[in-house]
């Protein structure tokens, strides 16, 4: 095996892991990685095919621990807000919007490790609106994980619970997105090679991931998810800039 393929495997290994321990961030830490050995047009399939299987896996292992209502919820309502999403890149400045999105994504995460009582939401009434901004950051940016990641963190949810819930969203939204690349002719035979490659260790790093997330803390948990989105919020400012 050459470097390249065993650096795709090692990058696979890393995001997969992530994602399973905390429920997000696999395309957030592959797809811009592994633009650097493989075309972006390549790396965007593969890494959605990834993520589907890695819910898969989630779903099947932790099913009655999905908060099936809120996940329900919010794939409704991301589906509602999809179409709006599309406008947005049409008609706006994306560098702007970008950036006005990291920023409040930062405000937010530091608000929430410097001040342990965070606001929770009781029940699903903000799910409609939380799903619909997921949905038309999803078709704008296809971020949409962000909105949903700060509605888990409200909901107070138990780290197992956050886990299967949000990948009990992202089973059916990555199913979507892996059927529209195969009709844009994006699934070609280079994108079935990379992820056929990665499944062993994609598994492996699944497994390994739920045994982490087994053994954290909730509170710990929740700093973890806040300290990503810091993460996440400045690597948008930095690609807004430039």
């Amino acid at each position: 095996m050459g470097w390249e393929p065993a650096f795709v495997l090692a990058v696979f290994f890393f995001a997969a892991f992530v994602q399973s321990a905390f429920g997000f961030g696999s395309a957030i830490i592959a797809v811009p990685v592994l633009a650097f050995v493989i075309p972006i047009s390549t790396a965007a399939p593969v890494v959605v095919l990834v993520g589907a299987t890695i819910a898969a896996i989630v779903v099947v292992q932790d099913k009655d621990r999905i908060v099936v209502r809120s996940a329900g919820k919010l794939f409704v309502c991301a589906l509602c807000g999809i179409p709006f999403g599309l406008w947005l890149l049409h008609e706006t400045d994306g560098i702007v919007v970008k950036a006005i999105l990291a920023l409040l994504i930062i405000v937010f995460a530091m608000y929430s490790l410097l001040r342990r009582s965070l606001v929770r939401l009781g029940d699903d009434r903000w799910a409609w609106l939380f799903g619909f901004v997921a949905g038309v950051i999803g078709g704008a940016y296809a971020m949409s994980g962000l909105p949903l990641i700060i509605y888990g963190a409200l909901r107070g949810w138990s780290p197992q619970h956050f886990r299967a819930t949000m990948h009990g969203y992202f089973l059916p939204t990555s199913l979507m997105t892996c059927v529209g690349y195969a009709l844009a002719g994006l699934w070609t035979p280079t994108v079935t090679y990379y992820f056929l490659l990665s499944l062993p260790v994609v598994f492996v790093a699944t497994l390994l991931g739920r045994a982490l997330n087994e053994r954290l803390n909730g509170q710990y948990f929740l700093s973890y998810v806040h300290v990503g989105l810091v993460a996440i919020g400045v690597l948008l400012l930095v690609r807004a800039a430039r």
